[in-house]
């Protein structure tokens, strides 16, 4: 057996022993660490892998995530996030406002909402949200309104009505849009149903003697 190979086995049942010799507890990680330091192995440190993974959802907890809505090569597509507590539409709002994340562009997607468009606000109600632009209706495309309408149709809202019921009215200063909703891929005018004519009465009826 050569010098190198006689010097390996003899590390190899050093640290065998020191294993099999009792439980591992801080004094004999050290002793070990030794044994092989002694043997020209060179201990490491334990690596810190990072933070956790986000987005775990626990066991029972709802889930939280917020939608936000893009444009990709194939149209208007969602982005899902993670989220620690269900997001509201105006935060939601915000998110929006400040594009796609890495992860997102390298999926093709992109904003089409003016550069010089400011953080809209949200109020809400029962089933609905009212969005306040910064900026007039007419400077907004259908596109722009599309993103802004899906996303805060997409985030909670009183009523727990599912997204496609959720009427979203864009205001500003001199404009009002909707309510509309957020139906597939693209924001619709809310349509009110026709009022059914009452036929008339046997008094109203004309008199065919």
């Amino acid at each position: 057996m050569s010098a190198m190979n006689a010097l390996k086995a003899l590390c190899t049942a050093r640290a065998r022993r020191l294993v099999l010799g009792g439980a591992l507890t801080g004094a004999l990680a050290a002793a070990l660490s030794g044994a092989l330091a002694g043997c020209g192995i060179a201990p490491t440190d334990v690596i810190d892998a990072g933070e956790p993974a986000s987005g775990m959802k626990s066991p029972g907890q709802p889930e939280a995530d917020v939608q936000l809505f893009f444009y990709g090569p194939s149209g208007l597509r969602s982005a899902t996030r993670p989220a620690k507590t269900p997001v509201d539409p105006e935060t939601a709002l915000r998110l929006l406002m400040k594009g796609p994340n890495h992860a997102e562009r390298m999926r093709g997607l992109t904003s089409v909402l003016p550069k010089f468009l400011a953080s809209p606000t949200a109020e809400t109600h029962e089933g609905g949200v009212v969005i306040t632009v910064p900026v007039g209706g007419e400077l907004l495309d259908s596109a722009s309104m599309n993103q802004l309408v899906c996303t805060a149709a997409n985030a909670r809202v009183p009523g727990n009505k599912p997204a496609g019921q959720v009427a979203v009215t864009l205001v500003s200063r001199t404009d009002k849009i909707g309510p509309m909703v957020c139906g597939g891929n693209n924001a619709f005018p809310v349509v009110e149903p026709s009022p059914t004519p009452t036929p008339p009465s046997a008094t109203e009826r004309p008199d065919t003697g």
